[in-house]
């Protein structure tokens, strides 16, 4: 009898400073097969919920991709950084301490629904078949196009010490570093990702999702022959 061709779908809680590719070649590595990617990528920087498939469950992974994202996390205002995040040195821009709550959700309204939005240079992005942020990091200026996305939901959590948290869901191809960017820009101030948590993907959750080295032991633990 033919043996059904092996397939799976893990869920897993990236941890910080892992790019998803880290991810990936761990999961890989311990179910010793080459057949195995993400569905979307985390920033270094950015936690949470990072969808990886195996075997014949790859050929998901462009309508994973497609589905809402959903992120908590925090900007701060007042000052900015080359990437966006915390990857490159901060630069001090304005005394944002005079920004009120409602300067803030007023930012943040123009930010939300369909909205036309460059991607930042430190990105995956390909421009001319190259990543942009090759480019970046040789110093050379990429131009970036403007693309549509939908932010469905902005919320604001918390707003003090020049400090932003948020909760947002937006669509596929939406960068949180680039609503920071637009938000310092509209304030006048700056603004830059300290924090970013990506907490679901469609119907998927984080509280649903492993910690990696508890899923690599799992699956070293199980009988591989029927891989």
């Amino acid at each position: 009898m033919q043996q059904e061709a092996y397939g799976e779908v893990f869920l897993i809680n990236k941890p910080l400073e892992w790019t998803s590719f880290d991810v990936v070649k761990k999961v890989r590595n311990a179910l010793r097969i080459k057949k195995v990617g993400h569905a979307g990528t985390l920033d270094p920087l950015a936690t949470g919920l990072l969808i990886v498939c195996a075997g014949k469950q790859t050929k998901q992974i462009e309508t994973y991709m497609g589905q809402e994202k959903e992120y908590t996390g925090s900007f701060v205002i007042g000052a900015t950084t080359e990437s966006f995040d915390l990857e490159k040195p901060i630069i001090p821009v304005a005394d944002a301490s005079r920004i009120t709550l409602e300067q803030v959700k007023a930012a943040v309204a123009q930010l939300t629904g369909d909205i036309l939005q460059v991607p930042p240079m430190h990105s995956a992005i390909k421009v001319d078949g190259k990543r942009v942020y090759e480019s970046a990091r040789k110093g050379l200026e990429v131009k970036m196009e403007a693309r549509p996305v939908q932010v469905r939901e902005f919320e604001i959590t918390r707003f003090e010490n020049n400090e932003v948290d948020f909760r947002i869901s937006c669509s596929k191809g939406t960068y949180i570093r680039s609503l920071a960017r637009d938000l310092g820009e509209i304030l006048g101030v700056g603004a830059y990702l300290k924090a970013l948590c990506r907490t679901r993907i469609g119907d998927f959750q984080l509280t649903e999702a492993h910690n990696l080295p508890e899923l690599i032991e799992e699956i070293k633990a199980r009988p591989h022959e029927n891989l």
